[in-house]
């Protein structure tokens, strides 16, 4: 199992579910961030975090959300390692 960032966080990107992250799993978009599922060790440490409730457990993911876990699975290795120090764009 992994989990699965979802449409909320577009232009949010809060990104405090990667500072409790214990592994590298979040990947940066311009606008959104997507969890790597071959790096993500299924802690849900990150769900509590999202300040938008983006995050789901992939069993539990909303049927609208569903072409999200294909976006963050094939997106997330094109993408750097997000380091949690970019902009928030909720708050610009």
């Amino acid at each position: 199992m992994t989990h699965v960032v979802t449409s909320a966080c577009v232009q949010c990107k809060y990104q405090d579910c990667v500072a409790v992250c214990p592994v590298e799993c979040f990947h940066e978009a311009d606008n959104y961030l997507v969890i790597d599922p071959d790096e993500c060790i299924d802690c849900a440490a990150c769900v509590p975090e999202c300040p938008v409730d983006a995050i789901y457990a992939d069993t539990d993911l909303p049927d609208e959300e569903m072409e999200w876990l294909d976006r963050n699975e094939d997106e997330a290795p094109n993408l750097p390692v997000a380091e949690g120090d970019s902009p928030v764009l909720a708050d610009s």
